[in-house]
């Protein structure tokens, strides 16, 4: 029985010790025990503040979004400036405008002095002038705009909305501009035209064959001309159509000319003709007129003629004809060409 109860006390006094040493030896106070200022009430000491662990957060304080794999954007905040921040800390470069078409300088037309401009006012139902000179400074004094305007180099649409937007007596003015007389684009033409003189032109730039139209070429004319302002020039010719389409400038001189010769061509006749030798070629010579340019034929002749060419790549080439054939329409009389050689055979040749 002492035994028991001895083993009884003992569990007793472990059972109350265990609890205040685990308290201790983890600098935690007891269950139940208060504090007071710091100290303990059953030790009376600075109690150790407790030591906890710190755990790595997983996002910042206040996140309370989805977490997510990409990423994390940069911001930039730029001081002084109380807009939201840019996720970009480069500004996104304006992409450039492309450039406007060029445009066609026959299709439109720039006022200048001596111009007259028919301004339709439509509102106004009075029975006023309409026309309206443009004067030597390129001013335009039209009454209803207050102060004279400058339009010199504008172009009718353009004069309109500057019209419109000085004309205060109406609330909504609706203005018409048109050119009435053309004065200020002129070119001159010389030479060989039946109307020389000075031109007028209506638009920026006009055809070259559009002025020569107007003043009339000779039929001896051949070449035209153009001296520009500054110097520049150049040359085209009637008969060429893609030069003739070259645009004429208000300035321009324009001189019409006959084309130069040409150089003298030849052909070659030999063997039994009365005249042999070198003789004048023209366009669209035949055989049988070249033996009559060259005294036609001997009483010794034959019928046949070889005719020699010389061609491109070095090496003549010899063709015979039969001029009895010829004269009777059997075979057609050839064409020949400059620098032809012709030899007329003897009878039995």
């Amino acid at each position: 029985m002492k035994r028991v109860l001895f083993v009884l006390a003992c569990a007793l006094v472990f059972y109350a010790t265990v609890p205040a040493a685990l308290a201790q030896s983890n600098n935690i106070a007891p269950a139940g025990t208060e504090l007071t200022n710091g100290k303990t009430a059953e030790q009376g000491k600075p109690a150790t503040p407790p030591v906890t662990a710190a755990a790595t957060p997983l996002a910042p304080a206040g996140a309370g979004d989805a977490t997510s794999d990409a990423p994390a954007k940069t911001i930039t905040t730029v001081p002084g400036d109380s807009s939201t921040p840019s996720e970009d800390p480069k500004a996104t470069a304006a992409t450039p405008k492309s450039n406007p078409a060029p445009i066609d300088p026959s299709t439109v037309y720039r006022v200048g002095p001596g111009d007259v401009l028919d301004i339709r006012l439509l509102n106004a139902g009075g029975r006023e002038s309409t026309l309206f000179m443009v004067m030597a400074g390129g001013l335009l004094e039209y009454p209803l705009a207050g102060e004279p305007l400058q339009v010199a180099g504008l172009t009718p649409e353009e004069i309109d909305k500057q019209l419109t937007a000085a004309v205060k007596v109406y609330e909504n003015p609706e203005i018409v501009v048109s050119v009435r007389e053309y004065a200020s684009h002129t070119v001159i033409i010389t030479g060989l035209v039946n109307d020389p003189g000075t031109k007028v032109l209506r638009r920026e730039a006009v055809p070259l064959y559009v002025v020569l139209a107007e003043a009339q070429p000779r039929p001896e004319a051949g070449r035209a001309t153009v001296m520009r302002p500054g110097g520049q020039s150049f040359e085209a010719k009637l008969a060429d159509a893609k030069a003739m389409a070259t645009l004429v400038m208000p300035g321009d001189v324009v001189t019409l000319a006959a084309l130069p010769p040409a150089p003298p061509q030849f052909f070659y006749v030999g063997g039994a003709v009365n005249s042999p030798g070198q003789k004048d070629f023209h366009q669209g010579l035949t055989l049988t007129q070249a033996v009559l340019a060259s005294g036609g034929t001997t009483r010794f002749a034959g019928s046949k003629v070889k005719v020699s060419r010389q061609f491109a790549y070095g090496r003549p080439a010899t063709t015979e004809y039969n001029l009895k054939q010829i004269e009777a329409g059997k075979i057609p009389d050839p064409v020949l060409e400059a620098g032809d050689r012709l030899e007329v055979g003897r009878g039995g040749w």
